[in-house]
């Protein structure tokens, strides 16, 4: 049997582990395996390994992280007909069952039997990874793998997000987004693809302002303590209509119901903080709170059509596949603009 390297948890509060594990081989008709061409380094995986999914995901230890993958269809089921050995692909992060009614409904991030790896079974910061026909996107000759693989989950859920907000913008509408990093920045890209409304962007960081007006928004704020007035007086005073708050620790709810307009949308997608709002607040405003997990499979290939034609474009950082540990000290002390990427 040959072996690989994975990265493992091989306990909480402690540092990950590199192991020789079997590669995996497809044992179901439906089976994909995958040589993975690049992993992406997300914030999950610090709460991962701050215990913070160990009740959710019910995982036993230890396992392979990674949940952003991308690369090369190495072997096959036997009842596998959409994609080949050879093949070029992006994972959706789920592996669903097709049969549930959420799947039927085309909602499969709520599939009634779903597995996720990297959160409660093996993942992607490896060689190999096993996944299913369901789960398997394949990507245009003109994108790599390691470029594209924080798009199978950090852009997926982005999409998601902004895809949902944009439902309700009109051209007159404004949307603050906070948190320009690794999921901001791409939630801006596709914000400005799907929507006519006026982006501003909140950031502490002065790089990650300047990236975002790069790459899109219409108004950069830099998050020193008057970035709630400063968003009031872009917006009249009224606040905006949607809200896509990326962070979600760290102070960030309190300050963005406050940019809120009356009757808005506040989309939760970072998270690591309780929002501790009066009820009367979100009654005699009329707001909403929505969160966001991540999207469908129909969401992914929306997303790669416009990573093809060059309307999203993920920024990286990569590292060795031996070098996790910079890869996770990194994105833990800030130091990664856009996405860390492991590459076996």
């Amino acid at each position: 049997m040959s072996t690989m390297r994975a990265v493992q948890v091989v306990g909480y509060h402690q540092p990950l582990a590199l192991a020789e594990v079997p590669v995996p081989e497809p044992t179901g008709p439906f089976d994909v395996v995958v040589r993975i061409g690049g992993a992406g380094v997300c914030r999950t995986d610090l709460h991962i390994l701050e215990g913070q999914w160990a009740e959710k995901s019910g995982v036993t230890l230890p396992y392979t992280i990674g949940h952003e993958n991308a690369g090369w269809v190495h072997a096959v089921g036997d009842a596998v007909t959409n994609v080949a050995e050879g093949d070029k692909v992006i994972l959706h992060p789920l592996i669903t069952c097709g049969l549930c009614r959420a799947c039927r409904s085309g909602d499969d991030v709520h599939c009634e039997l779903n597995q996720f790896p990297g959160i409660d079974t093996n993942g992607g910061y490896a060689e190999y990874l096993k996944t299913s026909a369901r789960s398997v996107v394949k990507i245009d000759d003109s994108l790599e793998p390691a470029d594209v693989a924080a798009l199978a989950d950090a852009g997926l859920t982005a999409y998601h997000a902004a895809a949902k907000a944009a439902r309700r913008l009109t051209p007159r509408d404004r949307c603050v987004i906070i948190g320009a990093g690794g999921l901001g920045h791409i939630g801006i890209q596709v914000l400005k693809a799907l929507s006519p409304a006026e982006l501003l962007v909140v950031d502490r960081n002065p790089d990650a302002v300047k990236l975002a007006l790069d790459i899109g928004a219409d108004h950069g704020v830099v998050a020193d303590g008057s970035q709630v007035d400063q968003v009031l007086e872009l917006t009249s005073g009224a606040g905006a209509e949607v809200l896509v708050d990326f962070v979600g620790e760290g102070g960030a709810t309190a300050e963005g119901v406050r940019m809120l307009r009356q009757a808005g949308d506040y989309h939760v997608v970072g998270y690591g903080e309780n929002i501790d709002v009066p009820t009367i607040d979100i009654i005699s405003a009329e707001i909403n709170f929505v969160g966001n997990l991540v999207g469908s499979y129909n969401d992914l290939c929306d997303l790669m059509a416009l990573a093809a034609r060059g309307a999203v474009t993920l920024h990286t950082q990569k590292y060795a596949l031996d070098d996790f540990q910079t890869a996770i000290s990194d994105l833990d002390a800030g130091r990664v603009r856009g996405r860390a990427i492991l590459v076996p």
